[in-house]
């Protein structure tokens, strides 16, 4: 497998029913022509699930067996279902509608709530954290930031699994759920939560499934119209339906049984959002005729790494293990899994920072690049880590490629000449399609070498780089294409939400990860108390941790990294253990039950630990606490204690980082971020050993930045020092 050519990004749709099937593996093809009666998919990781049900659906489109308006086709995500539908539209079977549970439900409830409710459907609430922190302030409980993030979703999770205010706590006891806040109060926060949406006439998310359900319970007349409108469903990732999803794709169907769904027990890893993989394991029970199919041949990742995946399951216990898929590579054999062992997290990054550097310079596309991560609070040293390394990165979670600014404007430019052709004087010299994409985009920052450095600069060069290399694939496959086909090309795909790949380095957790692969994935911070999280205590809890790892595993398709570190903080005690999921599966390590094997660093690699000074633990210089939060390790100091800031000195610092970062073309925050800035100004350093001591000041900087700062913080002009460097 390589990275995709303009072959595959734009292929020709296929001449006939049956071309749709070529190229499909015996297992798919059967997926493919199983268009009758309910079909039961076993996919595993890697396998080529979508490509399958995709397949089978425009097969049946194609052959007249599928009217296009008949096929209702259901994920998770917007990006799921953004692809289904490209993928639809490539095969010619582009009347398909493919969407999300809650994007079907909400054009339902849209269109029936006039007939069935009278009136004005009300508005949809986008942020229900807002009034939750109203509810809780209104009930006298007092939530910090992370406590009113994890009692909403508290309240998500039991209205997903259709459990009402007063049944919270019960709920809770019997699921052995570990809730966040007495469950009491987090009952009491969810009623006055509802009551507060129906004074102000306004429904969340969650609502629009309840409510669709609802009308389709009580108005039969409704549910007949949708059941006459869809006749065939499709249902993807089957293992992280809701009870409360389940429900509804049940009163979809009615009696009939034209349902095929798609998924694997060892990817179940949303159960905190109510998700069951039940529905998945007792489809043959409900449907005693389904045609099941299992998918096991792997065309993503390396033998060594679907080695390693499979080695994990191996371990695995309870119900999802005994159904669990050993996957067989389709690929040539690739490295060995690295295994990599850091004396502390800073060492865990810049240690990560330079191998993703080089293999950036053997030829790796940073787009291909992934740090995966079990919580979002371990991004900001990677961030930290690869801007230092001048490594340019993206955060997964951001927003919508086809919603940035820069990608609007680009869209507004290149359709205006478009339409304007020879016209436009911007075009005169440009010979071919890229070419006049190349100079039309050159007026909104296009340029033909990236900038120096990370930050809002580099992303936007990045975003409109991805356009120019859609460009030159597009022309590739389109001979004879114009700059108004391109045009309508992206037009179809914001619609479907079809982005092309910006390049730079992804940054996510092990959650959002799923259903992305990269070439290369560093997996880190794996050790006991994150991987499994502390929170993780029932043995059904670890599983599922288990098989968030497994997640991250497969996400690689040839260079696959894992790591963790011994302390938190260079100095910190050693305390640390490798997580015990990787015991008997990593070298010099046993299989679990020997107790010898726990500990220690087994045939991991040493992280270059031993050339960093190790300092003791940081503490607070007010009120002498130990810090562990990044943030306030930086400060030096806790959020909550009094800051004694220079604020003069400060606004000097600040005026010298714009100038450094306008000089060497990055952005500002590659010099010192805001923090480190701070907490020099509080600090006030007379010399290079108390500048080194702050947090944000590595060597590297120190050598670059530190006579400027130095003479900053005597008061003195630094241009003389940046004239000598």
């Amino acid at each position: 497998m390589t990275a995709a050519t303009h072959s595959s990004l734009f292929p020709q749709v296929p001449e006939s029913a049956d071309a749709v099937l070529d190229g499909l593996d015996p297992e798919q093809r059967e997926v493919a022509t199983a268009l009758h009666g309910p079909v039961c998919v076993l996919a595993g990781a890697g396998t080529g699930k979508t490509r399958a049900i995709t397949h089978r659906i425009a097969y049946g489109v194609r052959a007249g067996i599928l009217p296009p308006a008949s096929v209702l086709a259901v994920t998770f995500t917007n990006r799921a279902a953004g692809e289904m539908r490209g993928r639809l539209r490539q095969l010619g079977a582009g009347g398909v509608q493919a969407r999300t549970f809650h994007s079907a439900a909400l054009r339902q409830l849209q269109y029936f709530w006039p007939k069935v409710i009278g009136g004005e459907m009300p508005r949809l609430l986008e942020r229900k954290i807002q009034l939750v922190a109203e509810a809780a302030a209104r009930c006298r409980i007092r939530l910090d930031r992370n406590e009113l993030r994890d009692v909403t979703s508290e309240i998500e999770w039991a209205k997903v699994t259709q459990t009402v205010p007063a049944d919270y706590p019960a709920a809770v006891a019997k699921s052995l759920r570990d809730a966040p806040r007495d469950p009491s109060e987090i009952s009491q926060i969810y009623g006055l939560y509802e009551q507060l949406k129906r004074d102000r006439a306004v429904i969340d998310f969650e609502d629009v499934l309840l409510l669709t359900v609802g009308i389709l319970q009580d108005r039969h007349d409704v549910a007949d119209l949708i059941r006459r409108q869809y006749q065939h469903f499709v249902v993807d990732e089957y293992q992280d339906v809701s009870p409360l999803q389940q429900r509804l794709l049940d009163l979809w169907l009615g009696d009939r049984e034209n349902l095929c769904v798609v998924g694997d027990a060892s990817q179940t890893i949303y159960s905190f959002t109510g998700a069951t993989p039940d529905h998945l394991l007792n489809f043959r029970t409900r449907h005693p005729s389904a045609t099941v199919v299992k998918l096991i041949r792997d065309y993503r990742s390396t033998p060594q790494v679907v080695h390693l995946a499979n080695g994990l399951l191996g371990q695995a216990r309870g119900r999802a293990a005994e159904h669990r898929l050993e996957l067989v590579s389709q690929r040539d054999p690739g490295p060995d899994p690295a295994y990599t062992e850091y004396p502390d997290e800073p060492a865990e990054a810049e240690g990560t920072a330079r191998r993703i550097r080089d293999l950036i310079a053997a030829g790796v596309p940073a787009g291909e690049i992934a740090v995966l991560y079990r919580i979002n609070a371990q991004s900001e040293v990677y961030e930290q880590a690869l801007a230092d390394a001048g490594v340019p990165y993206q955060l997964r979670g951001a927003e919508r490629f086809f919603e940035r600014q820069e990608v609007r404007e680009a869209g507004i430019a290149l359709r205006g000449a478009a339409r304007a052709g020879s016209n436009d004087a911007l075009l005169d010299d440009a010979e071919d399609l890229p070419s006049q994409v190349r100079a039309v985009l050159s007026t909104k920052g296009w340029t033909t070498e990236p900038p120096t450095g990370s930050g809002a600069v580099r992303d936007r060069w990045e975003s409109l780089a991805a356009l120019v290399r859609l460009a030159e694939d597009f022309a590739r496959a389109r001979s004879g294409a114009t700059l108004a086909d391109l045009v309508t090309e992206l037009d179809e795909r914001a619609a479907a939400q079809h982005a092309p790949t910006v390049q730079g380095v992804t940054l996510a957790s092990l959650h959002a990860a799923k259903g992305l692969e990269w070439d290369a994935v560093f997996l880190v911070g794996l050790t006991e108390g994150m991987m499994p999280i502390t929170y993780a205590k029932t043995d059904e809890q670890v599983e599922e941790e288990r098989r968030l790892l497994y997640v991250g595993v497969t996400r690689a398709r040839l260079h696959l990294t894992l790591s963790w570190a011994l302390s938190r903080a260079p100095g910190g005690r050693a305390g640390r253990r490798p997580t015990r999921f990787l015991s008997g599966l990593r070298p010099g390590s046993t299989a679990p039950g020997n107790r010898a094997a726990a500990g220690g660093a087994g045939g991991a690699e040493s992280g270059q630990g031993g050339r960093r000074k190790r300092r003791g633990p940081v503490l607070c210089r007010v009120c002498g606490k130990t810090l562990t939060d990044a943030g306030e390790m930086k400060l030096m100091r806790c959020e909550d204690c009094p800051s004694d800031m220079d604020e003069a000195l400060y606004e000097r610092l600040r005026d010298w980082r714009s100038g450094q970062a306008r000089l060497l073309g990055q952005p500002a925050y590659c010099v010192f971020t805001d923090k480190t800035l701070m907490a020099i100004a509080e600090a006030v350093p007379g010399d290079e050993r108390e500048l080194s001591a702050i947090s944000g000041v590595g060597g590297r900087k120190l050598d670059r930045f530190g006579a400027d700062v130095l003479a900053i913080c005597a008061g003195q002009d630094p241009e003389e020092g940046q004239d000598e460097d």
